[in-house]
């Protein structure tokens, strides 16, 4: 074990899938430094140099610089997903994604489906996401219950470079498309993080706290906000699990009810924009198949339904924080039940 950060951890779960398997390539713009970069171990490594390095000592017939067009890249990625090697495509921001959502939801998302069950498509894009990071509204978005929706995509968020580490070298060790979330925000954040390669199996949620009294489900970068909450919380006497999915698709849905059942009142943390986000999916969820279980209504904190301010004071208003968090715990405690 070691301290890394999100960045780091990333990098070295690419570093060692490819050490380990030839048919691990990468492709994106500016991945191996573009042109004129300063020298293959200098390489820039993406707009946020989470692939540095890889180049240097890999090649860049395996570290493979993109045009400007991410339907032409993405598009190749699954291509030779299907030939047989096992891409892992930079869409630099998930903003991004409309302009190649055809190959991912069209294509990629169905060859296992359109050819009987004999294509497999090992292919996962990379793409960073979220508010925080002053990139305005064209950088900064939350698009993880866009690809949730569509049936034969794998999504993964992860919470920390832990989880990211286990997390991506599962993504790319799996035979499906899976859409992989990073939040720029987190990237130089640190943790200890195993030096060898690990995996996290999907669809197997994380309890990062326990508790008895509340159940906070909570995505991504939101994890961490849950936990202050839950920390602080604690303090007074009120106890939380907080519930980390990790993949949205598969979702954990056991875990999720199983807490409910125990605590009888949710909380759900999401950055996405609030219609049709994996909170209210979650709420769904929960409404359907454990109403009896609930001693309060559920609670939902996520984000005002606008796009993300690009103003530094507004941008703060506008990300859910702890303070939300333990306000919206509060109210569902308040509540007198049925």
């Amino acid at each position: 074990m070691s301290r890394k950060s999100f960045r780091q951890a990333i990098n070295e779960a690419l570093r060692q899938e490819m050490r380990r398997d030839p048919r691990v390539v990468i492709m994106g713009e500016d991945v191996a430094g573009g042109a004129g970069s300063p020298g293959e171990d200098d390489a820039w490594g993406g707009v946020l140099g989470v692939t540095k390095g890889l180049v240097g000592e890999f090649g860049r017939q395996r570290v493979l610089d993109t045009p400007l067009s991410e339907s032409a890249y993405v598009g190749a990625a699954a291509g030779a997903a299907a030939t047989g090697l096992r891409p892992v495509a930079e869409l630099m921001f998930v903003d991004f994604i409309g302009v190649c959502f055809d190959q991912i939801f069209n294509q990629a998302a169905k060859f296992r489906y359109m050819f009987g069950g004999h294509a497999v498509t090992p292919m996962v894009v990379r793409t960073m996401y979220g508010a925080g990071f002053r990139a305005a509204s064209q950088h900064s978005q939350c698009l993880y219950p866009i690809v949730t929706h569509i049936p034969g995509l794998k999504v993964v968020i992860p919470s920390s470079a832990y989880e990211a580490k286990g997390l991506l070298i599962q993504a790319i060790r799996d035979d499906d498309p899976v859409i992989f979330f990073e939040n720029k925000v987190q990237y130089d954040q640190e943790e200890e993080v195993p030096d060898d390669p690990y995996t996290i199996p999907f669809g197997e949620a994380n309890l990062t706290r326990e508790g008895d009294d509340l159940t906070i489900v909570a995505f991504g970068r939101m994890v961490q906000v849950a936990n202050e909450a839950a920390d602080r919380l604690a303090r007074d006497g009120i106890s939380c699990n907080v519930v980390d999915p990790r993949t949205t698709s598969p979702l954990d849905t056991g875990t999720i009810l199983d807490c409910v059942a125990d605590t009888g009142r949710l909380v759900i943390v999401d950055e996405a924009s609030p219609r049709c986000n994996m909170a209210t999916d979650v709420s769904a969820l929960v409404a359907q198949e454990a109403f009896d279980a609930l001693k309060a209504p559920i609670r939902m904190v996520c984000p005002p339904h606008v796009p993300v301010p690009f103003a530094p004071n507004l941008e703060d208003l506008y990300v859910p924080n702890a303070d939300r968090v333990e306000a919206a715990v509060r109210a569902v405690m308040r509540h007198q039940g049925r």
